[in-house]
């Protein structure tokens, strides 16, 4: 199958404004000042230069992570309803490299010594040379520090529902790391140091388990050894469920679990287990290791199949001679997951030219009326894809590449899975976009200029990523000759261009399937940068909204009020004259002497009364604008919080069967919700749960002075005595402790599970916040 490509260029304008493109296809009904592609504030600039063939990467929780020399530099990407900024806000944190260099372990510390003296010494120029080239065997020659690559785990892995992050160092370090807390990092597992455990447990023997014959004086066996425990690339498969078969032949969902696979350097891939929640290291379980049969690797990605009667896993290996294949992975225990019986070569072509930048996505074939894998990579200027479609027949593929994209080498590629689109980059500053579309016989690549060097003058490009729902376009990017002379120290930046108009971005938000804002918070942050710039919400956005509010009312669409009536809300704030940290004087000191005429001190009393006349009306109406905002805030808080409780409620009717005293304060709620006369859907949960409680109350008492807290309010609580305690928006018992997990947004807290609670309420506990989706951390 031959690819086709269809060029469409776009005109560049300056650094910092609007560049013209071609509108998509699901344009907003309410017209924009903003255009598409622009670059937004604040460039980020980092630590330290980049490092790493794929420096940038981005995470399903909306963190970009940049590798440098000294540390992995994490920006998350935060819609801050408490700012008036129209900047985007970015919560910086960084992993640093460690400090000690890493000593890969292969066998007798007193053989391996005797081994480098004696190919150090060589008489045959060819074997000591390459002894002391190589920086694994030999580290005296010197190692580089840095960040080789870095990789997100998918949303929903760590302890709080975020992603996992894998570093590899240059040195060859493999870890995990958590944000457990918030804005902190914490090494959970050592998987190089594991892996090495293991391999000298098993004598550093193959799969096959035989009896390695040689020892370390032989150059081959201790290249062998160093090759099989060296990383060069590792990437996270999808969460997979494992089920059991219970005697009555229904299965039955036992965990969770995620895949780590690594590529070693002598073509092997070894594969680790992370039952989730992942937290703590010692979980970390060897899964299988698979022998590829690839002498000079170069990137892996997963290949993840599912179609409607059968789902596929694999994984894609590439080589630095130009062939790429998938391996076949066999998940046991996973239901309804098939193996390939046999590696399937995707090209086949020794070409000598390098395979990088592997990427595969699913795609839907509007004609044949089935699922695909597209599977593209870059290879010198070229980009390689592949399309598979699995038929009664078979596995179907069909290959080629796409020439003439750039005239340099592509450096980095990114791809988004929400309606696929495919972007490259080369070092000159072109950005292009790939968009494929299927005929009767071929797949056609629509090719459009993104970005062009004129629009980042003089800028030398690193790499590209992409945030998870195709908002933003992060560029690694740094000097190029400056006055044509290279320069002698170079500073290296991070810069966010949106791909997105906010009016698109409205229209996704009200159509998604998702129906969680947290994990749309690149499509909102566009959102709340149009409501802050206008200080006005769309007036078509607010109809369909309400619209869709009239006709399926659920908790999504409400959070997507509130956000909106928060930010609009902060735009009409002003801005204070003199900065908060800033003494204010109320009293003028006088001086002795000072006198000032009355004719100019009564023109002033008439200028400033006639400006205080004309500024009343407009304060007033300001006034009266944001008292409206704050009621409507209100009346959408309450909703969520009614509609949180009485879920709450059925609940607690479902897991209780006679009056017992628990941690939710279920008669607070019954009080709080019978205020309202109006919700019967409330008034039957409502008659249940008091025939449950048999007119028990178990009142919360003040951990202070043991007096009642009445529930009057779901956010605190306050006794007699004026103690006052934060409630749990997930449970609404009141926070009495020091220690409790807040919202993302700073919009609420949840109190930590404790020993003594069931099942079913550590489960309410795991939720996200009711306000704003966000995890708890």
């Amino acid at each position: 199958m031959a690819a086709a490509v269809a060029t469409h260029s776009v005109a560049a304008t300056p650094e910092n404004a609007p560049l013209k493109s071609e509108l998509e296809a699901q344009g907003g009904t309410f017209s924009s000042g903003l255009g598409p592609v622009v670059n937004r504030d604040p460039t980020v600039m980092l630590i330290g230069p980049v490092s790493g063939l794929q420096p940038l990467t981005w995470s399903q929780d909306h963190r970009l992570a940049a590798a440098t020399t000294s540390a992995v530099s994490v920006m998350e990407l935060v819609c801050d309803v408490h700012s008036n900024k129209q900047d985007l806000t970015l919560h910086r944190t960084s992993i640093p490299v460690p400090g000690d260099v890493l000593q890969l372990q292969v066998g007798p510390a007193a053989e391996l010594d005797r081994a480098r003296q004696n190919f150090s010494e060589h008489p045959d120029p060819v074997v000591s040379q390459n002894f002391m080239t190589d920086r694994v065997i030999n580290p005296t020659v010197g190692v580089h520090k840095g960040i080789k690559y870095a990789c997100w785990s998918p949303l929903g892995c760590d302890d709080s529902g975020r992603c996992l992050l894998a570093c590899l160092t240059l040195d060859n370090r493999l870890t995990i790391h958590s944000s457990l807390k918030r804005l902190q990092w914490s090494t959970l597992v050592d998987l190089t140091k594991l892996y090495g455990e293991r391999l000298a447990k098993r004598g550093y023997c193959k799969k096959d388990d035989k009896p390695i014959k040689v020892n370390l004086l032989n150059l081959e066996e201790l290249q062998r050894r160093f090759r099989m425990q060296t990383p060069l690339r590792m990437e996270w498969s999808s969460i997979y469920t494992k089920k059991q078969v219970q005697a009555d032949n229904a299965c039955r969902e036992v965990e969770e679990m995620v895949l780590l696979a690594v590529l070693m350097e002598n073509g092997d891939l070894v594969l680790w287990k992370f039952l989730l929640p992942f937290a703590n290291g010692s979980e970390a379980e060897f899964y299988d290791l698979i022998e590829s049969g690839v002498a000079r690797p170069s990137d892996l990605a997963w290949w993840e199949y599912e179609g409607t009667d059968r789902r596929m896993s694999g994984l894609i290996v590439g080589s630095e001679v130009g062939p790429v294949k998938i391996m076949p992975v066999a998940l046991s225990g996973v239901k309804g997951y098939f193996t390939l019986r046999l590696p399937v070569v995707l090209w086949k072509e020794c070409d000598e030219i390098p395979v990088e930048n592997i990427k595969c996505v699913p795609i839907f074939h509007p004609i044949h009326k089935t699922n695909c894998s597209l599977v593209v990579a870059t290879r010198g200027c070229y980009v390689f894809w592949c399309l598979l479609m699995i038929s009664p027949a078979g596995l179907n593929i069909h290959n080629s590449h796409i020439a003439g994209l750039h005239t340099l080498p592509v450096v980095s590629l990114a791809v988004t899975r929400q309606g696929v689109t495919v972007y490259t980059c080369s070092m000159d500053g072109w950005v292009k976009k790939l968009t494929p579309s299927f005929t009767e016989t071929t797949l056609v690549f629509k090719q459009e200029d993104i970005l062009k060097p004129e629009d980042f003058p003089g800028r030398r490009m690193h790499g590209i990523a992409i945030s998870h729902n195709g908002a933003y376009i992060a560029l690694a990017n740094t000097q190029g000759i400056v006055d044509g002379y290279h320069p002698v120290d170079r500073t290296y930046q991070v810069n966010f261009v949106t791909l997105k108009t906010p009016e698109i971005a409205a229209a996704l938000l009200l159509k998604s399937p998702l129906q969680n804002l947290y994990k749309l918070a690149d499509l909102l942050d566009l959102v709340r940068w149009k409501v802050l710039k206008d200080k006005r919400i769309p007036q078509s956005l607010q109809e369909e909204l309400d619209m869709k509010i009239q006709e399926v009312d659920v908790p999504y669409l409400r959070r997507f009020k509130l956000f909106l009536a928060r930010v609009l809300h902060q735009s009409l704030q002003k801005a204070p004259a003199d900065p908060r940290w800033k003494p204010t004087f109320e009293d003028s000191k006088v001086f002795v002497g000072e006198e000032e005429e009355d004719g100019d001190e009564d023109g002033r009393v008439k200028e400033d009364g006639a400006n205080s006349r004309a500024k009343e009306p407009k304060e007033q109406n300001l006034e009266e604008q944001m008292a409206a905002v704050q009621a409507s805030i209100d009346s959408v808080e309450a909703h969520l919080m009614r509609g949180h409780m009485k879920k709450v409620l059925g609940e607690v009717y479902l897991n209780i069967w006679t009056a017992v005293n628990i941690s939710i304060p279920t008669c607070g709620l019954v009080d709080y919700l019978s205020k309202d006369t109006n919700d019967r859907d409330a008034e039957v949960l409502i008659g249940y749960i008091k025939k449950k409680m048999n007119k028990q109350t178990f009142p919360e008492h003040c951990s202070l002075c043991q007096e009642v807290l009445p529930f009057t309010n779901y956010k605190q609580a306050v006794c007699e005595n004026g103690h006052m305690w934060l409630r749990c928006v997930l449970s609404y018992q009141a926070c009495q402790t020091l220690t409790f997990r807040r919202c993302l947004l700073l919009d609420s807290i949840a109190r930590l599970p404790e020993p003594g609670d069931p099942g079913w309420i550590r489960k309410i506990l795991q939720g996200p916040c009711t306000l704003c989706d966000s995890p708890m951390i």
